[in-house]
């Protein structure tokens, strides 16, 4: 019993230490003043924009394919013999001018042929003078023959000859008639013999002139398959020959990058009067028929294509300008890309030392096609197209998203067809979430706008 006092005791003592804890801290809660209140506002996120300029964009295309001689000649044994005598430059890679002897074939057997044909055509023109002085004799004799036949049948009707006499007369001038013509039929047979012994000498003075193997134009000689004192035989590959005056490409171009080349083109009649001066306005001609034996002539005029051939040099681009040619046969089914046929010429006369080689048959070179351009057009970075739409910033710099129709992609560009005019702002920064009618701190880029412009097509 006296020892629970003592428990109930102290138990008391902790309240005044709580009393004075509490009201120290009503003393400084009502010191204090209460936290201010403030109104939550809406913050703008910043992004780059750009305003999207009106550019005159020419359309290209490019591949890239093989040079390759624009004419190869193959040197083909049209008689047969043995080499007499060869060129000393004939050997690959040299460069000989036309009109040079470059291979010549042992000519005696040709050479005698022909003198042969010769001879005897002029013994035939001996055989027909004779035949003429024959035929006269024989003509003289038959008259002779038949004024005697004739005596004798007078002198036969009076009795003063016999029947046997008459009979020999006549034999004698058949016979004269039978002489006369076997000389007519000689005489008619020798233009046929003179015929025949001519084309027999036109033919072996056309051996004995290919005998000699002459260079038919410029030409950078490959491929050679024959020496001196070797024995060629007819239709044999003696070597190829590459013309220097002009290189072809055959590069390989996408069809999706072919379809720019002819957007905004009028899809009807493709005639002459396209590339006309007096048709400026290229839609005069729509209601024509396509020609297609002019198919390849008009397309560059009427796409205004202008190509470019590159070879890269390593710390250098070398370019050539070149000429449209024509359109391969066929796409093909793999890559789905279709042969575009372009030239260039005189390519040794372009050379610059250190520069710019001359083209050369296998090198793989860069080709772009580029178009005319078809007035001003919208550009914007393709990385601003999200799904068939850009997001513009309006006048209250809030985000809007705008449809859009895209014409063609180009070189990382978009080209807009509608939906997008030009000097709105469009947004280049990714916003994530994108929200309709956000606000925005647009920051315009104005490196980039630079670039947009300058590639424009210069007036």
């Amino acid at each position: 019993m006296n020892a629970e006092r003592p428990v109930c005791k102290h138990r008391w003592l902790i309240l005044p230490p709580i009393a004075i804890g509490i009201g120290i801290l009503v003393w400084m809660a009502q010191g204090r003043e209460p936290p201010a209140r403030t109104e939550q506002g809406e913050t703008a996120r910043p992004v780059r924009v750009i305003e999207a300029p009106a550019v005159e964009l020419a359309p290209s295309a490019e591949g890239y394919g093989p040079v390759r001689p624009a004419r190869v000649w193959k040197a083909v044994a049209q008689v047969s013999g043995r080499i007499i005598e060869i060129h000393p430059r004939l050997r690959d890679g040299e460069i000989l001018a036309a009109g040079t002897e470059l291979i010549r074939i042992d000519p005696i057997d040709y050479e005698l042929a022909l003198a042969q044909a010769q001879a005897e055509l002029a013994e035939l023109e001996v055989q027909e003078q004779n035949a003429l002085a024959s035929l006269e004799i024989e003509e003289r004799n038959r008259d002779l023959a038949h004024q005697e036949l004739e005596r004798l049948r007078k002198l036969g009707t009076k009795g003063t000859v016999s029947d046997s006499d008459v009979d020999q007369a006549e034999r004698a001038a058949l016979t004269s008639n039978s002489a006369v013509q076997n000389l007519r039929n000689t005489l008619t047979l020798i233009p046929t013999q003179r015929r025949v012994l001519e084309s027999q000498a036109t033919r072996a003075q056309r051996d004995l002139e290919r005998t000699q193997i002459v260079a038919p134009f410029d030409l950078r000689i490959a491929n050679l398959a024959v020496e001196a004192d070797q024995y060629v035989g007819v239709g044999q590959t003696l070597f190829e020959g590459d013309s220097v005056d002009r290189v072809e490409m055959d590069i390989q171009v996408p069809l999706s990058a072919l379809r720019r080349l002819f957007l905004d083109l009028p899809a009807e009649g493709l005639t002459p009067d396209w590339a006309s001066d007096q048709a400026p306005d290229l839609r005069q001609a729509a209601s024509r028929v396509v020609d297609p034996t002019q198919f390849n002539a008009l397309l560059p005029k009427l796409a205004g294509l202008d190509p470019l051939v590159r070879l890269d040099l390593g710390n250098a681009v070398a370019e050539w300008q070149a000429e449209f040619v024509r359109m391969d046969d066929q796409v093909d089914p793999q890559t789905r890309t279709m042969g575009v046929v372009v030239a260039v010429d005189r390519p040794y006369d372009q050379i610059i030392p250190g520069q710019r080689p001359p083209l050369s048959k296998g090198m793989f070179v860069q080709v772009v096609l580029r178009g005319r351009s078809r007035g001003p057009r919208v550009l914007v970075p393709r990385g601003a197209v999200r799904d068939g739409a850009v997001f513009v910033v309006d006048d209250e710099q809030r985000l809007r998203r705008r449809p859009v129709e895209v014409l063609f992609d180009q070189d990382g560009n978009s080209v807009i067809a509608s939906g997008l005019e030009p000097g709105e702002r469009v947004v280049l920064s990714d916003l994530v979430p994108a929200v309709d009618g956000m606000l925005l701190d647009p920051r315009p880029d104005l490196e980039l706008a630079e670039q947009l412009q300058a590639l424009g097509v210069a007036p």
